[in-house]
């Protein structure tokens, strides 16, 4: 079984730069300067989650069902949760910019089917992009294009201090 949860110590960041995770992560290089102290988050590489595609309209990103199992062998509910949360909380930083953050104020989701193996991906798409409140809903599917679940995330957008 693929460990999803360990870190080996050759993998872990130097210092504060996480320029390598954020190329493994598949992170926009336009991006690397605003997030290379932050990296994608320790949540979100335990999960395996890579992005293929990051704008404040749409992001898609994928993670392994292996390693993010329950113990039926299904894709934990949660972690469908935490891949959902992450798209559309990047897709929210992405609108909200450099000088600003996303807060995540509420997530739900409702679950279709389960998956026991493959990857599942997921597609954050905008329905508000507002000043103070971004909205998407997150559509994760299985490797057939099957819909395993369908989220709705609010971030709220602050500036930094």
């Amino acid at each position: 079984m693929t460990d999803n949860f360990t870190r080996h110590p050759d993998e872990a960041p130097a210092g504060n730069d996480h320029t390598q995770e954020l190329i493994d992560a598949g992170v926009p290089e336009s991006m690397h300067e605003w997030l290379g102290s932050h990296g994608i988050g320790a949540l979100a590489v335990k999960m395996g989650i890579t992005f293929s595609e990051m704008t404040a309209e749409r992001t898609v990103g994928s993670m392994p069902v292996e390693g993010n199992t329950q113990v039926t062998g299904l894709l934990h509910g949660g972690a469908h949760m935490v891949l959902a949360e992450t798209l559309g909380s990047f897709a929210a930083g992405v609108h909200a910019g450099e000088d600003r953050h996303a807060l995540g104020i509420e997530i739900g989701a409702t679950h279709h089917r389960g998956v026991k193996s493959g990857t599942v991906t997921g597609t954050a798409t905008a329905i508000h992009l507002g000043r103070t409140l971004a909205v998407h809903e997150v559509v994760l599917t299985d490797d057939d294009g099957r819909r395993l679940s369908t989220a709705r995330i609010t971030n709220l957008l602050r500036d930094n201090r």
